[in-house]
């Protein structure tokens, strides 16, 4: 089969599509013909050894998969054969096919395309644990969303409005308008500062969940945005710097700060729990898929490309020229 493959840590772009033999059954596991593949920024980071966590060299990259049911091991609960899916991975998506573990493989409705579904294995998960298991957002809430065009990001905008909050969006210029059509209330210059803008748009109360993607500087002024007994939530630091906190203002503010990570969720952090954690993923997924058929998830795709341009694919990525979700297509 066709894959990108690392086998030895290095930049993506010097990553090379080779012929390589499909990867083996494992227990458990649910083999799948890919159909799209998701491109994220850290990616790149992983095959520069530069990640939490390294896979064993040589190693395809790629975490998030959507394709068809190909077979599955004798002890796997899994779809049947031709059943179309989601799934995330350790790694190995980048490829014709993939091995996923059972737990992580779900069923998708008809109705919903191959590269918008993307979407759905890591980014909407990552937004929802944010905001509903961290934040425990409710209707009414005002949430503030940066990085709000990013993958996470905008699916942080529709879970918000899903659950009936009221949503601050920050996001460049430019893509302002994708923001306002995904229903956000307040959307503001991503190159400008925020805070008066959002105790304005509040009515001076604040908010009561930041979900950050970005860290660095936004951190400092997003802690002041939070109203009496908010949550700024912690999804990644795209910005590039990791903020500190001084701990007096937890205190005085009565606010609190939470991180997030879906690979805990997933057996990504060290213990691996990821059947442990496989209920509470999978009901999420299934929460997820029902927004959905609502109509009130609707995944963007930025662009997709064919396996073989995947370095165009991750400059999309690394230029934040990218509204939603970047494809690969194997």
């Amino acid at each position: 089969m066709r894959a990108i493959l690392c086998e030895s840590w290095r930049d993506f772009d010097d990553l090379e599509v080779k012929d390589i033999p499909p990867p083996p059954m494992r227990p458990h596991g649910v083999r799948i013909r890919v159909e799209a593949v998701g491109v994220s920024f850290a990616t790149q980071l992983v095959v520069a050894g530069k990640y939490q966590r390294r896979p064993p060299l040589p190693f395809v990259p790629g975490t998030e998969v959507v394709g068809t049911v190909i077979e599955a091991a004798l002890d796997a609960d899994a779809p049947s054969p031709g059943t179309r899916v989601f799934a995330v991975l350790d790694w190995g998506g980048y490829a014709e096919e993939a091995v996923a573990d059972d737990i992580h493989v779900v069923p998708i409705p008809d109705g919903l395309p191959a590269e918008p579904a993307v979407a759905f294995p890591i980014s909407y998960p990552t937004a929802g644990a944010g905001l509903l298991w961290r934040g425990r957002i409710a209707a009414g809430d005002w949430v503030l969303v940066h990085g709000a065009t990013g993958g996470v990001g905008l699916a942080g905008v529709e879970i918000a409005k899903a659950v009936g909050a009221r949503v601050i969006a920050r996001a460049g210029a430019a893509k302002h308008a994708l923001l306002r059509a995904r229903g956000a209330d307040v959307v503001l210059d991503s190159a400008a500062p925020f805070r008066d803008a959002v105790r304005e748009a509040t009515g001076g109360q604040g908010v009561a969940c930041v979900l950050d993607t970005i860290g660095g500087d936004a951190f400092d002024e997003s802690l002041r945005c939070l109203g009496d007994g908010g949550t700024l939530v912690v999804v990644g630091f795209a910005g590039g710097g990791i903020p500190t906190v001084a701990a007096n203002i937890l205190l005085l503010k009565n606010i609190a700060v939470a991180g997030v990570n879906w690979g805990t969720y997933v057996g990504w952090s060290p213990g691996d729990n990821r059947r442990l954690y496989a209920p509470r993923a999978r009901a999420l997924w299934a929460q997820l898929m029902g927004w959905w058929r609502d109509g009130a998830l609707k995944p963007e795709v930025h662009a997709a490309f064919p396996l073989d341009r995947f370095r165009e694919a991750m400059a999309e990525v690394r230029a934040r020229r990218s509204a939603g979700r970047v494809v690969l297509r194997p």
